[in-house]
């Protein structure tokens, strides 16, 4: 378990052998079951969440009722409703599994007690925001800028793993289009 976690440590950062075990020393690990919903509106979210295993989403529920997807995470992604966990304010955001999946939660108080004893660690998590942040900028400009077809090859060639394990409809609502829009797209593909 830990062994998948190291190397996601060391891909940007280098920290030596106790550096890591003080790091899982301060994780919770937590399995849940297909459709669980682990963070939901209202909630004080006091963890991000580390995925070992399965898929989730991160999506809002506007005024009509409707669902809108903000983000997935897989295997080596990290997921929480962000603005709640860094911003001490109640949750806006469902965060769902959508496998059976097993998590390592990191408390809000233990990072910034690890920021202070192990700074590379604010460098590390600086850098995934840093690449969040330029993820979700390309999105969006890729929303303004693309129709429905160049989004969708768009979204398969920067995340080729996530189309085969999520169901159509996600996919369609993350994209900012109708199921029957990406069925029209697929076959035309």
């Amino acid at each position: 378990m830990y062994a998948q976690l190291k190397r996601h440590l060391l891909k940007d950062v280098d920290f030596n052998h106790d550096e890591i075990q003080a790091f899982t020393n301060l994780l919770s690990h937590l399995k849940l079951n297909k459709k669980a919903v682990l963070i939901q509106p209202g909630n004080t979210v006091t963890k991000e969440y580390y995925v070992l295993k399965g898929c989730l989403k991160a999506y809002y529920i506007d005024e009509a009722g409707q669902d809108h997807i903000i983000q997935f995470a897989i295997e080596d992604w990290w997921i929480s409703d962000f603005e709640a966990f860094f911003n001490a304010k109640p949750a806006q955001l469902y965060v769902e599994c959508l496998e059976e999946t097993e998590l390592l939660g990191l408390n809000k108080l233990d990072l910034e007690q690890l920021y202070q004893t192990i700074p590379k660690f604010e460098r590390f998590f600086r850098l995934k925001v840093t690449k969040a942040f330029v993820a979700l900028r390309n999105r969006v400009l890729s929303g303004l800028q693309n129709n429905s077809k160049a989004r969708y090859k768009e979204f398969c060639e920067q995340y080729p793993h996530l189309e085969k394990r999520i169901p159509n409809y996600n996919i369609a609502n993350y994209l900012g289009m109708s199921p029957e829009s990406l069925s029209r797209i697929r076959n035309s593909i």
